[in-house]
């Protein structure tokens, strides 16, 4: 009985094509002055062998393999899986496969970026707001989303998050709010999302109006058990501004804890734009974020630093969008 081959390699794609292993590896990797005859032969021995080229392999010797890391805090979150489905199709229409990261609870951003560099991934896309500076290898193409960084030369996309906390305040003068709140939590790192509470506190403050915050440092826990003790110290609000839209519906849930409807008594805002699902509405009133145009940026960035050519400018802030929802008057 014959023996099964157990794999096939690209010699013997060259042997059935009739020609040099060294030709097979140039019509993989597509390179240009081949004779089309040639082309055509090895062509065909690879779909009669049914050949998979190993891309890994191809890569090392390349340098390149075609794959940019993903980081997000969480595939949970649906702000975070729209990013991610944006940035696979755009990579993958560029010829890029990529491989999505999610930090979670279990998984440090640190850990991750050490297992793709050792992956040998082609660039990095994150969302991280954990301090990484010193763990970034310098020969590594790194767009960041949301976060800047001050001692290093990395790129960094974001919505106009101060654009969007101003439209929120002035949303909530304009529809009758007399008492305004911030909800949220932050961290020690630099990044965009802060402008979200300082636009809102600066605006609402220079209208004459009172503010107050709920705002917690990270890590916290009790978040909601926390926020319920402070709209029970705060019965004057009337109108919220939330850090994302996840917020915005906590914030709505312990309001109907304490007995007050939305948007009777108290008018929310979040920031985000999530929907449930592609073909439903947004559950709050929102400042939507530009998810696909903030893809479309940061596949072009990495792309660009993995050619070698440095970005214009470090820092590209795109435009928001107010989404009227169900969570303000009228």
């Amino acid at each position: 009985m014959e023996k099964i081959k157990e794999s096939i390699t690209m010699k013997d794609v060259a042997q059935l094509a009739g020609v040099s292993v060294g030709t097979v590896s140039r019509v993989i990797n597509n390179e240009s002055g081949i004779k089309q005859s040639t082309l055509k032969k090895v062509k065909a021995a690879i779909k009669e062998l049914n050949y998979i080229p190993n891309a890994y392999a191809r890569g090392m010797k390349k340098n390149q393999t075609s794959t940019i890391g993903l980081i997000v805090p969480t595939i949970w979150h649906p702000f975070f899986s729209e990013f991610a489905q944006y940035i696979e199709q755009l990579l993958a229409s560029k010829g890029y496969k990529t491989l999505l990261c999610n930090i979670g609870q279990y998984n440090s951003e640190v850990e991750i970026i050490q297992m793709l560099e050792q992956n040998k991934v082609d660039g990095i896309i994150a969302i991280t707001y954990s301090p990484i500076e010193s763990h970034l290898s310098t020969d590594i193409p790194f767009v960041s989303i949301d976060r800047t960084y001050t001692d290093k030369h990395i790129a960094c996309v974001s919505a106009d998050n101060a654009l969007g906390a101003t439209i929120a305040a002035e949303k909530l003068i304009e529809k009758g709010g007399t008492h305004f709140a911030f909800v949220g939590s932050h961290n020690k790192t630099i990044n965009e999302t802060k402008k979200r509470r300082q636009y809102f506190e600066k605006t609402i403050l220079n209208a004459g109006l009172p503010f107050v915050a709920f705002d917690l440092e990270e890590p916290f826990t009790d978040f909601k058990g926390k926020l319920h003790e402070f709209l029970v110290e705060n019965p004057f609000i009337d109108a919220i501004f939330a850090i994302n839209d996840f917020t915005a519906l906590d914030v709505i849930e312990e309001l109907k804890l304490i007995g007050k409807s939305v948007p009777e008594d108290v008018q929310v805002i979040g920031f985000d734009g999530i929907k449930m699902a592609v073909e439903r509405n947004t559950p709050v009133t929102t400042i939507r974020q530009p998810l696909e145009s903030m893809a479309q940026k940061a596949v072009e960035l990495i792309i660009q630093k993995i050619g070698g050519e440095s970005p214009k400018k470090l820092q590209y802030i795109l435009p928001v969008t107010y989404i009227e929802g169900p969570t303000t008057k009228n």
